[in-house]
């Protein structure tokens, strides 16, 4: 008889021997995979990631204490920060020559995520770097521009991933001091057990801010409940922050050349108070295939006192001896009896009670904002054509209620260049000077599919397309000026092909287009005729276009394994948006407002190289911003010296826009030793022109470079010493510039102080030390 092949041998025997089919079964089924979390991160998930920029909660706090903006730009040279407030917790950051801040006056340009929720404010699209607690950040991906990403994403996402109890087990303590009163406390514990993890991590930062009357503090706590199992999981997450924020912003340069610690005029304060609330719950519907959404409620109670000089002066008029005018509604052209008298809520004259001198202005602000969305979405992956295809298709809604009021106190302004309170809130009748209470509601609403789809072996694309629909609807609590309700609509296709020219190089090439609809902040602050102060006042709701950018990117990168392991990104891109939305000077000084400036255009080459040897590791990399006007304007900026005397400039094609900095390097080398380390890293870039000079008339600030060391050394078994010495030359640099009258107010300091430029002057050295243990 024929002897039976061996794979029928096997089945018979196993047919036979119960025994023999368990023991088979075992060998031959599949091992389970380790149990992983799965929380959405934003929509599309994982597209994209092979060329995106990813800095880890480790590279956060190579100093010792998580940095969270400040880390970003030690670790991306594409990244910069703008310190127009002088507070190291509110700076602008700025990528690509697009913006993220906390400040109203900037047109946000980049789509922020938590956990797959969107963390841009729904108020004026503001980020707010305070709030988020950054020692339960795992890690930051900065990804490149996409319709995926929704509204904002004009430059690319910047998305945040927190750590959950088993991405981050164990407990942790640190605590570190420093001068200009700096000190900080930091704890997490993580822990998990089957399909269950839970995480904690509460935050307390302290600074006496190295300006004068600069103080701030932060309380931040974040919590992770988490249930993973083989088809299924749900993560809980809450946020909760509490910060008092006093950023005293630009000083004349005359003032800081005799103190570079001096305020112009003061306070300048934020208050923020919040607390946001999430649930990201994932289904498997079979080996390929999920669906994941992030459902979020969050609320911010923001309160704003600024200090500022005021075109206040007696009357001329004999009639109106003893009371107040505005200064800027009077003029030789007047006749008398045309003056601006100053009003009260109640319609009465203000009286002089300086003697006609001294007064100032406390700008008040406060902004209740709830906001609420879900993302929800199908993840498909399987085999297809030789690789992997991925397919996402998703919605998003996203909607926020935001109640704004503000109102000026008549001040006095003493010595020190401190604004107190006199009781008056002014009320003018012509709206020149008026409290405003306005609520903003605004409606997200995104449709989207992506698609990574092999087409060989080597060659594959990425595909995307996105339907946005935004509402924004305006409620003037007080009159009907600024009621107004708007729609945008925008359908936005993307595409990227990579292309593999082998294991260790791939290259990329693709387009993208993405819009941005005005802000309820925007929309309220657009009228030429009737513009808001620099402290978000909202007067008047005439239309904005929305803005619509393509974005052209080609770039290649690579990895080898040798004597060093090196990872290398090249990028080159350019994007131009139409209908860029700008937040200009008006002619009353000390008041601006939001206008569509035409085409605008920001390219640029970035590259970005690590290399690993053993104990070493180091980091380089460069980056060329290129951002420019490309429509002719006539811009208002009457302290500009480079005015007509209307105080108007000419912007022409070509001009570059100001803030952000031409050429950008960085530099990093750190060495882990035998229960020690060393490192330091050093950051430098070119001038900018100043906010207020979009014709480049004038001067840029000063190029620079500084330096930062650090170390730690273990002292015992899980306890760590670490140190850190920033800016150790003590360069004496700017970040942030603009123009200021400064006639009216005297500067002790500097008497002879004519020069409107105003800078804000980047941070001198400063040292941390601390102490962290690790169970």
């Amino acid at each position: 008889m024929r002897p039976l092949p061996p794979t029928l041998l096997t089945i018979a025997a196993l047919m036979t021997s119960p025994a023999a089919l368990a023991q088979a079964e075992s060998e031959t089924a599949p091992k389970p995979e380790p149990r992983r979390d799965i929380v959405v991160t934003a929509p599309g998930g994982d597209l994209d990631e092979d060329d995106a920029i990813t800095v880890t909660s480790d590279d956060l706090k190579r100093g010792g204490t998580t940095d969270l903006s400040g880390g970003m730009a030690r670790n991306v040279a594409g990244v910069s920060l703008s310190e127009a407030q002088s507070n190291p917790f509110q700076p602008n950051l700025v990528y690509r020559g697009f913006v993220a801040s906390p400040l109203q006056g900037n047109a946000q340009g980049l789509a922020f995520y938590i956990d797959g929720a969107r963390f841009n404010q729904p108020f004026g699209d503001t980020v707010d770097f305070d709030l988020l607690p950054v020692n339960a950040v795992r890690r930051i991906t900065i990804k490149d521009a996409s319709p995926v990403y929704g509204l904002n994403a004009l430059g690319g996402a910047v998305v945040v991933e927190t750590k959950t109890g088993r991405t981050a087990p164990g407990a942790r303590l640190s605590g570190a001091g420093g001068n200009y009163g700096r000190g900080e406390f930091a704890a997490e514990l993580g822990t998990s057990s089957g399909p269950w993890s839970a995480y904690l991590a509460v935050n307390e930062q302290h600074d006496g801010g190295w300006r004068r009357y600069s103080p701030s503090a932060l309380y931040n706590g974040f919590a992770d409940l988490g249930w993973d199992g083989e088809n299924a999981g749900i993560h809980a997450k809450a946020i909760l922050a509490d910060t008092d924020l006093t950023g005293n912003g630009s000083a004349p340069v005359e003032l800081l050349a005799a103190d570079r610690r001096a305020v112009f005029t003061w306070p300048d304060n934020t208050r923020n108070r919040f607390a946001r609330v999430s649930v990201h719950p994932w289904l498997g519907l079979g080996p390929h295939t999920r669906i994941e959404a992030s459902l979020y409620a969050q609320r911010l109670h923001q309160e704003t006192v600024n200090g500022d000089a005021a075109d206040i002066e007696p009357c001329e008029t004999a009639a109106n001896t003893g009371l107040l005018c505005l200064e800027a509604a009077a003029d030789d052209d007047d006749e008398e009896g045309e003056e601006s008298i100053l009003t009260d809520r109640a319609g009465t004259p203000i009286a002089d009670v300086l003697g006609g001198e001294g007064y100032g202005v406390l700008n008040r602000g406060e902004t209740q904002s709830r906001a609420g969305g879900a993302l929800v979405q199908l993840v498909d992956t399987r085999p297809l054509f030789g690789g992997k295809n991925r397919l996402v298709v998703g919605a998003s809604h996203d909607r926020g209620r935001s109640r704004f009021a503000a109102s000026t106190e008549l001040g006095k302004l003493t010595e020190a260049r401190n604004v107190a309170g006199l009781g008056p809130v002014i009320e003018q009748a012509d709206s020149a000077i008026t409290p405003v209470e306005v609520v903003g509601l605004t409606r997200y609403t995104g449709v989207f599919v992506s698609e990574t789809l092999p087409l060989g072996p080597r060659l594959s694309a990425e595909l995307g397309l996105r339907w946005n629909d935004a509402r924004v609807l305006l409620d003037d609590q007080r009159g009907a000026v600024l009621n107004g309700e708007h729609h945008f609509q925008r359908l936005n296709p993307g595409v990227e092909l990579d292309y593999a020219i082998s294991s260790a190089v791939s290259i990329r090439a693709g387009y993208a287009e993405t819009n941005r609809a005005p802000t309820p902040a925007e929309l309220a602050c657009a009228d030429p005729e009737a513009p808001c102060s620099l402290t978000n006042f909202f007067v008047g709701d005439p239309p904005l276009e929305q803005v619509v950018a393509t974005s052209w990117e080609a770039g290649a990168s690579g990895h080898s394994d040798g004597a060093w392991t090196v990872d290398w990104l090249l990028s080159g891109y350019r994007t131009t948006s139409h209908d860029d939305i700008q937040f200009v000077a008006a002619e009353t000084r000390g008041r601006a407002y939001f206008q569509n400036v035409g085409e605008t255009r920001r390219q640029g080459v970035e590259l970005d190289i690590g290399a690993r040897r053993g104990a070493w590791t180091l980091r380089a990399g460069y980056a060329f911003t290129d951002a420019t006007f490309r429509t002719p304007l006539a811009l208002n900026s009457p302290d500009n010296p480079a005015a007509d005397g209307e105080g108007h400039i000419a912007v022409t094609p070509g001009d570059r826009l100001p803030g952000v900095p031409r050429h950008r390097g960085l530099v990093s080398v750190d060495y882990a030793g035998d229960g020690f380390t060393l490192g330091g890293d050093v950051q430098a870039q070119s001038g900018q022109f100043l906010f207020g000079d979009e014709s480049n008339d004038r001067p840029k600030t000063d190029g620079f470079a500084i330096v930062d060391l650090r170390g730690s050394i273990a002292i015992g078994r899980g306890l760590k010493l670490f140190g850190e010495l920033r800016n150790v030359f003590d360069a004496r640099y700017t970040t942030f510039g603009t123009f200021s009258e400064t006639g009216e107010i005297e500067l002790a300091e500097a008497p002879d102080a004519g020069n409107p430029r105003s800078l804000g002057p980047g941070t001198p050295r400063r040292w941390t030390a601390g102490l962290s243990a690790r169970f």
